[in-house]
């Protein structure tokens, strides 16, 4: 039984404890401390059932790209529900919307792409990606090459597979993971993991022979695809070092392993392009987006996949008789139609532009806090970044775990009207980038005076 007292039986709180299992949560600590309920969105701000007004600094979970109340996506939710509610794509049905928004992603695509798969979240894009994978390897004859290789402190999902694929140990301990099949490289996070000495170009190169090394160690003939995110976002907000990107890549074309790039956070603006594969110059075999691409308003995602990838893909379907693989509400001509107004409202806004224009008061500013003495590094890009907290600044030594130092400031942020999101000892940024220069500051004000609270905390446990 929960250890809360139920005597508000009526209570929304206590009913939530009652009934509702929480993802990424601490359900022990849940039923003493139960949820914090909201029951309102307006642009870039959420209000909970007080009525008290947070910024949501996450964008959510990364996704409510273009804030909490846009009308024209309720509009078109509405209109399309009224028209087909549910359709499917199965046995070679179709609908308009399904056509018209994968005609869109393909148009709109940083690279040639071929074909468009829908699915309901990233995991079920990603998840999907590996099944073609090794799928077109047994139409291609190579059916011992299967491995997937991810990276320490990537987030690729949570199925059975692409939480295997994720470098985050939460997401594998006492739930039997990673899977078999699956490997990981080094995080190329340089302010961690860089050398003394050690340029940022060096240890670009560093990562790189070691991802060629475990290719050679493990035989190039079993290795299948890389997985990546432009910018890892749920392991701390870590864009890539310099020349990062261009020597994996080349190491991945030497020894023919697919290169399949999770766009589910950096889609859609997030990095100042409309792609983070643009910014970094990425030329990926595979994409995957999500999120943004409803701006969080109904579930959907997409695979794409490369004309070379597609004609795999019909040969043994061919053989088989079928593409055995698909989902009852991928393709839903509902999230369907938000998403293509989703695209038609980025396009009318010029939402590049926007996040170009808005980004410097974003980076600047988490720089300038930057000098705070509990911050040892500030990153990020486009309106995406992260504050790393620790205990010396000179050494770059961490907090203790235990610590709970980033959990700590991100609930005095909360506490002072911002929400946002500790990853470890990161806090990180993601605001709906529908956000202004204003809001960015009155954002950038409160995790300053948060900082110097759990400051003042930290001194008084004796912990700096």
């Amino acid at each position: 039984m929960p250890k809360t007292t139920h005597g508000l039986s009526n209570s929304l709180a206590n009913r939530d404890i009652e009934n509702f299992l929480h993802p990424y949560t601490n359900l022990s600590s849940h039923l003493d401390s139960g949820p914090m309920i909201i029951t309102k969105g307006e642009g870039i701000f959420v209000y909970d059932e007080a009525g008290t007004k947070y910024i949501e600094g996450l964008a959510g979970l990364w996704c409510t790209a273009l804030g909490f109340d846009n009308k024209r996506l309720v509009e078109a939710a509405t209109k399309a529900m009224e028209e087909l509610p549910f359709y499917h794509a199965f046995g070679s049905k179709s609908h308009p919307t399904a056509i018209n928004l994968a005609e869109r992603l393909l148009e709109m695509a940083p690279v040639p792409m071929s074909k468009v798969f829908f699915a309901n979240s990233g995991s079920e894009a990603n998840d999907t990606a590996v099944k073609i994978i090794w799928y077109i390897n047994n139409a291609r004859g190579r059916p011992d090459k299967k491995k997937i290789i991810a990276r320490e402190k990537g987030y690729h999902g949570v199925t059975l597979m692409t939480a295997s694929m994720t470098g985050l140990p939460n997401n594998h301990w006492d739930f039997d993971l990673p899977l078999a099949r699956v490997l990981h490289t080094d995080c190329p996070h340089f302010y961690r993991y860089g050398e003394k000495g050690e340029t940022e170009v060096e240890f670009a190169t560093r990562c790189a022979e070691n991802l060629r090394t475990l290719i050679l160690d493990e035989g190039p003939e079993t290795i299948a695809a890389f997985f990546a995110e432009p910018v890892m976002g749920a392991g701390g907000v870590i864009p890539p070092p310099a020349t990062y990107f261009e020597k994996i890549q080349a190491v991945l074309m030497e020894y023919d392993i697919l290169f399949a790039v999770d766009e589910v956070i950096c889609g859609f603006g997030r990095t100042g392009n409309m792609f983070g594969s643009e910014t970094y110059d990425l030329k990926p075999d595979m994409i995957t987006v999500a999120k943004a691409l409803s701006s969080g308003y109904l579930p959907i995602s997409a695979l794409m996949v490369s004309e070379d990838i597609f004609q795999s893909m019909v040969v043994e379907s061919e053989k088989i008789g079928v593409f055995g693989h698909g989902f009852t509400y991928g393709g839903h001509p509902v999230p369907c139609a938000v998403a293509l107004e989703t695209m038609n409202i980025y396009e009318e806004m010029d939402l590049i532009s926007h996040v170009q224009e808005t980004a410097p008061a974003l980076q600047g500013g988490l720089a300038k806090l930057a000098e705070h003495p509990l911050v040892g590094e500030a990153r990020g890009v486009g309106l995406i970044g992260a504050l790393e907290l620790v205990k010396d600044k000179e050494t770059r030594q961490s907090f203790e775990v235990l610590d709970g130092v980033g959990a700590h400031l991100a609930g005095r942020a909360q506490a002072n009207g911002l929400i946002s999101r500790a990853m470890g000892d990161s806090l990180a940024f993601a605001p709906p980038l529908i956000i202004e220069d204003n809001q960015i500051q009155e954002m950038l004000s409160i995790v300053e005076q948060s900082l110097d609270e759990t400051l003042d905390i930290i001194i008084d446990r004796g912990l700096k």
